[in-house]
């Protein structure tokens, strides 16, 4: 761990890499399994589902470009590709968030009692278990934040002209902002911060919270990157935790939630 004055200068980058390497620390590798396997077979499927239908999809949407701006095909064309990434990759990015919330919670955890140098909790599947209703709450209120605010943006597509060039920009720095409340919400959680309090904290942040959003945004659509991508940003958002939050809500440096309740 960085003293805590040098980590506050660090940037959504710096995490961002940072989450490539602890994934592979040892003691932490059997706690990314099970995300990284549910990750593997929803995200697997899903994009192997979507490449056989981008075919049929794209040239609809295209279709939608009033003909005044059909000299402006080789623009919108990837711009329409990138819109149907980025709302493909979010969609199912969020289930597989849902199925493997506990486990996620489990690894950032343990990644930050390694980070902190605490003792590690002894959390085992019954901890998980007893946890699910507060967890699976906590998933309905970032489902809650996010849903009328998608809906919004969803509408701006059926617009022509709008829905082709500035809409796709507008969901992706969106879905950015939603990823960076997404993963940091498990070490967050974990710490019983209310929802309100965590997205104030990261708001004063947002410059390089959103460099993290991004980056890991961009890999969600990648083929093979983007099945590994959730406990690598499980763990990046863990570390930004570790390094910016965790001092202002564990008071005198002392974790008052080493075991889970």
């Amino acid at each position: 761990m960085t003293s805590s004055q040098t980590a506050r200068q660090e940037n959504g980058v710096h995490y961002f890499r940072q989450g490539w390497t602890l994934i592979s620390l040892p003691g932490i590798r059997r706690f990314v399994i099970l995300p990284l396997a549910v990750n593997v077979v929803l995200m697997g499927g899903a994009f192997w589902w979507l490449f056989t239908k981008l075919g049929e999809w794209i040239p609809a949407m295209m279709s939608k470009v009033p003909a005044w701006l059909s000299w402006l095909d080789y623009l919108v064309w990837p711009i329409v590709v990138l819109s149907v990434l980025l709302v493909f990759s979010y969609f199912f990015s969020t289930i597989a968030n849902w199925i493997a919330a506990p486990f996620s919670g489990l690894l950032a955890e343990q990644l930050e009692a390694r980070l902190t140098g605490k003792p590690l909790p002894d959390s085992g599947i019954w901890d998980i278990m007893k946890d699910l209703p507060r967890i699976m709450k906590r998933e309905w209120q970032k489902l809650a934040y996010y849903l009328p605010r998608a809906v919004l943006l969803f509408a701006l597509y059926f617009i022509p002209v709008i829905g082709q060039t500035i809409a796709p920009v507008l969901w992706f720095f969106f879905s950015a902002w939603m990823v960076v409340i997404q993963y940091c919400d498990y070490p967050f959680d974990n710490h019983k911060v209310s929802f309100a309090d965590m997205r104030r904290s990261l708001g004063s942040n947002k410059i390089d919270n959103m460099q993290f959003g991004s980056l890991v945004s961009l890999f969600t659509m990648i083929p093979v990157l983007n099945l590994v991508i959730l406990p690598v940003a499980v763990c990046g958002a863990t570390a930004m935790w570790c390094d910016r939050y965790r001092v202002v809500y564990v008071k005198n440096n002392i974790d008052v939630n080493t075991t889970r309740k």
